[in-house]
């Protein structure tokens, strides 16, 4: 599996924000953990059996590859 098909978009789940596939843990949440200190570890831990090492290194890319796309407007 593809680190990119492991994040998933439905209007149905978490109001739409990308989440883990079968989860309901956003790609926001993950970033803002790893932002705010916490471990890869402390948050598979707190997160087990749902996550894995490879869905982390998914939102980040996710996360990154969003930033990609942002258009940026200087007035």
């Amino acid at each position: 599996m593809e680190l990119m098909d492991r994040v998933t978009v439905n209007s149905d789940v978490a109001f739409g924000k990308p989440v883990i596939r079968g989860t309901r843990i956003t790609v926001q949440l993950i970033v803002k953990l790893l932002a705010n200190g916490v471990t890869e570890d402390e948050i598979l831990s707190d997160y087990y059996p749902e996550l894995v090492k490879e869905d982390i290194k998914a939102a980040l890319l996710y996360a990154s590859e969003s930033l990609g796309y942002e258009e940026v407007i200087l007035v």
